[in-house]
């Protein structure tokens, strides 16, 4: 179908005719200072560009309408410019990137918090830490194919709404399974973010300016790294931020922290409050008004913003594919109710987005997907299996070395003795404690073994990683501690009494929010810097699968050298160093797959779907070894990111393709 005719030239003047704008001056003034040493005028390399494209589709037989479309796209993006426009959309669809990042950030760093306040096991704590990235992965897929044929920024502000109203219930749900589920719903939402971001943004870029400025737009994904982990330190140790009503509702630092961390969806949601459509989405949806409005909007805009209000929108006509049958069928409203033609529409949706999935191993994009979702899978295995393992490594260094400073008491006897004094990081062997009184005082891991109570006295006790085991304890009462039966292990109690018991779990703030914690997601986070900067200014000279393939080996080297790596220190300076590497195959992954496909969103959904079902695999792998070997998560990552490197070099080069 026909719709708006396209003319690639401004209408010609006469040649005794002058604007307003140049009447007065000299012919020579007018000239660029390049055209003097023999620089090709701006307008010159485009028209050419357009000539090579334009000779390309003669000599080709059977340009199809989605090639056409995809042409004159192009040169209408050449003639809109990039400008003010552009750069508002970079910064509102960034913070919508630096929300996702953020999410990503946000369980790590609360944590330590939250399983304290929370009571959770390890098996909890363990599913928490997970959740996010499987709501992450079922997001992904579902809004990237939703995307496609609902709306790029449609789906973006519902993603964005989702990510705000969960992060708001899960900062005051007491209970772990609400916080978990909003969790969930919260990484089903922000999930789709990152397949819509990379389609939308793309969509407004000329062919040469779409590798570098995608590529500027992922240093979003570095500041919410910064952001989650900065807030995080200066907030969660804040433990008087909170407040309480009674023993039953407790909204302590860390919850603060997450409401927080809903500041960026929040700002994207306002932001795409302002932001136009897609234009290439609406063309390949039959709206060719709202589209060619949208552009004129974008062309006006730009050229406003530098000083040439003159400009014309010389779009009269845009090549169209040709119209499907209605993608949306409605029931009339003599022959079915409101509730029958929402289902016709969401089952044909369902279809057409399938239908977009299947395309994706049709046999033109067959290879191409098995080679993107394998690159997908190794990088994402081996940077999210390793960004757990830096942190995990560093923590379990601190326990070895605090450990090794355990004060050991082999059958001391005390009798009649008053303990106002908190016992940290001690074991008591074979000890007996007769008519003793534990007032008030803090117990951090201390461990009795083998060892008698008798007419003792606990009140007031708080008490992290105590244990009492193979003990006799009798005539004894436990009066408001948090020693609860559970902690008795092997024990034999005789006559012993527990009251008033303390309510929830001790969150000892001191120990759990080190700053290191924080120090480490920030370094890693900023050590992304250099290698967005790089990324950014070479995509577009060396093409993406240099980058991609070049990144990915590297980082393969990195990983060889953790074999070395024996102290806190030199692990953060070797993650630094990895994340600085690793993030130019991430951008060049992320270029490359907009430019790939035809349904672009959705392809990017499905990729992105691998790649978090990659980091559930990789996290849990790599925390399992933790204290027990490094050998296992080293020679897995270094052979992910080799085998990716290698098959990246395989991959068609697409720098000089136009959108399809």
């Amino acid at each position: 179908m026909d719709g708006y005719g396209y003319q690639t030239d401004y209408p010609p003047q006469e040649d005794d005719a002058a604007s307003d704008v140049t009447e007065g001056h000299d012919e020579e003034d007018q000239m660029y200072e390049g055209e003097y040493q023999g620089i090709p005028h701006p307008d010159e390399v485009k028209a050419a560009r357009r000539a090579a494209r334009a000779k390309a589709r003669t000599m080709a037989d059977g340009v199809s309408d989605q090639e056409e479309l995809a042409e004159q796209y192009e040169d209408i993006m050449e003639d809109c410019g990039h400008g003010k426009l552009q750069w508002t959309l970079f910064v509102v669809l960034g913070l919508a990137l630096m929300a996702d990042s953020v999410e990503c950030f946000v369980v790590a760093l609360v944590l330590p918090s939250a399983e304290k306040d929370m009571c959770l096991s390890h098996a909890e704590k363990g599913m928490l830490g997970l959740i996010v990235f499987l709501g992450m992965m079922f997001g992904a897929f579902i809004w990237g194919g939703l995307a496609d044929k609902v709306g790029r920024r449609k789906c973006l502000i519902i993603v964005l709404a989702m990510n705000c109203i969960s992060a708001f219930f899960s900062s005051f749900a007491q209970g772990y399974g609400f916080f978990l589920f909003f969790r969930l719903f919260s990484g089903i939402g922000i999930g789709g973010s990152v397949p819509i971001v990379y389609a939308y943004f793309s969509e407004f870029l000329q062919m040469d300016k779409r590798g570098e400025h995608l590529s500027w737009l992922c240093m979003f994904w570095m500041m919410g790294g910064i952001y989650a982990s900065f807030t995080a330190w200066g907030i969660i140790p804040r433990y008087g931020w909170g407040f309480s009503m009674g023993t039953e509702f407790q909204f302590h630092s860390w919850r603060v922290f997450v409401l927080v961390c809903a500041l960026p969806a929040i700002a994207a949601f306002l932001g795409l409050m302002f932001m136009p459509e897609s234009p290439r989405f609406l063309l390949e949806n039959a709206k060719h008004d709202e589209a060619w409005m949208i552009l004129k909007q974008v062309h006006d805009t730009n050229w406003r913003a530098r000083g040439e209000p003159e400009r014309v929108f010389t779009v009269t006509q845009i090549k169209t594919p040709k119209t499907q049958e209605d993608e949306f069928i409605e029931i009339q409203t003599a022959t079915g109710t409101a509730f029958q033609r929402w289902v016709v529409r969401t089952l044909t949706l369902t279809k057409l987005v399938m239908k977009n999935v299947l395309s994706l191993l049709g046999r033109d994009l067959r290879l191409a997907t098995l080679l993107m979702a394998i690159i997908w899978f190794t990088m994402a295995f081996s940077f999210y299996g390793l960004s757990v393992w830096f942190p995990d490594m560093i923590k379990h260094l601190q326990h070895e070395e605090y450990e090794s400073k355990v004060k050991v008491f082999n059958r001391e006897k005390v009798e009649q003795f008053h303990f106002n004094f908190s016992l940290e990081n001690q074991v008591h062997k074979e000890g007996e404690y007769i008519n003793d009184k534990f007032i008030n005082i803090e117990m951090k891991s201390v461990k009795f073994e083998d060892s008698l109570f008798v007419d003792c006295y606990f009140e007031d006790i708080r008490s992290t990683d105590t244990i009492f085991e193979n003990c006799t304890i009798r005539s004894t009462v436990f009066y408001d501690t948090d020693l609860y039966e559970e902690k008795f292990i092997d024990c034999t109690l005789e006559n012993v009494t527990f009251l008033h018991n303390k309510k929830g779990c001790h969150l000892d703030n001191e120990e759990e929010n080190d700053v290191l914690i924080y120090l480490v997601s920030f370094l890693g986070s900023l050590a992304v810097l250099p290698g967005n900067i790089i990324s950014a200014l070479f995509m577009d000279k060396i093409g993406r699968i240099k980058i991609i393939g070049g990144s990915m080996l590297i980082s393969a080297g990195c990983t060889f050298f953790l074999f070395l790596s024996f102290s806190q220190a030199v692990i953060i300076a070797w993650q630094c160093l990895f994340c600085g590497v690793s993030v130019a195959a991430w951008n060049g992954i992320q270029v490359i797959t907009v430019e790939l496909y035809p349904n672009w969103s959705t392809a990017f959904g499905v990729l992105n779907a691998i790649c978090k079902f990659a980091a559930i695999l990789g996290s849990s792998i790599f925390a399992s070894f933790v204290g027990i070997t490094k050998v296992i998560p080293i020679l897995l990552s270094f052979v992910a990111l080799v085998a990716g490197g290698v098959l990246a070099l395989k991959l068609p080069e697409t720098r000089e393709k136009v959108l399809l």
